[in-house]
C-alpha cells in the first residue's frame, strides 16, 4: 500500500470510529458506544481530559478528509464525533450502570434532536462542523445528566 493509501487507511479508521461507522444499523450509536467503551478504559485517569481533547482534535482532520474520500458532508459512516460527544457527555460520570445510561441515552437524544444552538455548529466548515456538533450534544447531555445523577443520588 502507498503512503497515501496508508494515511487514508488511518484516517478512515479513526474517522470510523474504528470503523463502528460501518455498521448497517445506527451507525451514529455505535460510535456512541465505542466513546462508552473508551469511557470504561480511561475512567478516573488523569488523562481523561487529554485524551478526549486529542480524539476532538484527531476527530476535526480525520473527518475533513473523511468527507474527502467518502465524497459526502458529514456521511453517516463518520462516527469520531459521536465517540468525542459520548466521552464530554461522561466526564466525571460515576463508573455505574445507570448514571452510563443516562449519559449515553442523553447525547444519543441531544445528538439526534440538535436542539438550538446544536444545530448552528454544523455549518462550521470542515472538519469543525463535523465535531463540533456533537461537541455542543456532549455539554448538554453533561449538564443534564449531571441534575438527574445528583436528583437520584446516584453519585
Amino acid at each position: 500500500m502507498d503512503k497515501r493509501g496508508a494515511t487514508d487507511g488511518a484516517v478512515l479508521f479513526l474517522a470510523t470510529g474504528f470503523y463502528s461507522g460501518y455498521s448497517p444499523f445506527a451507525p451514529g450509536t455505535a460510535g456512541s458506544l465505542v466513546g462508552v467503551g473508551l469511557f470504561c478504559l480511561i475512567h478516573g485517569s488523569p488523562l481523561y481530559v487529554p485524551i478526549t481533547l486529542a480524539v476532538l482534535l484527531a476527530g476535526v482532520a480525520a473527518s475533513a478528509r473523511a468527507e474527502a474520500l467518502f465524497g459526502k458532508k458529514d456521511d453517516k459512516r463518520i462516527v469520531i464525533d459521536e465517540v468525542a460527544g459520548q466521552l464530554i457527555a461522561l466526564y466525571a460520570s460515576p463508573f455505574a450502570a445507570a448514571p452510563v445510561a443516562c449519559g449515553f441515552l442523553l447525547f444519543r437524544l441531544f445528538d439526534i434532536w440538535k436542539v438550538w444552538p446544536i444545530r448552528l455548529f454544523e455549518k462550521m466548515r470542515n472538519g469543525w462542523g463535523v465535531m463540533m456538533d456533537d461537541v455542543a450534544a456532549g455539554f448538554f447531555a453533561l449538564v443534564f445528566c449531571r441534575v438527574i445523577i445528583y436528583s437520584f443520588a446516584w453519585g
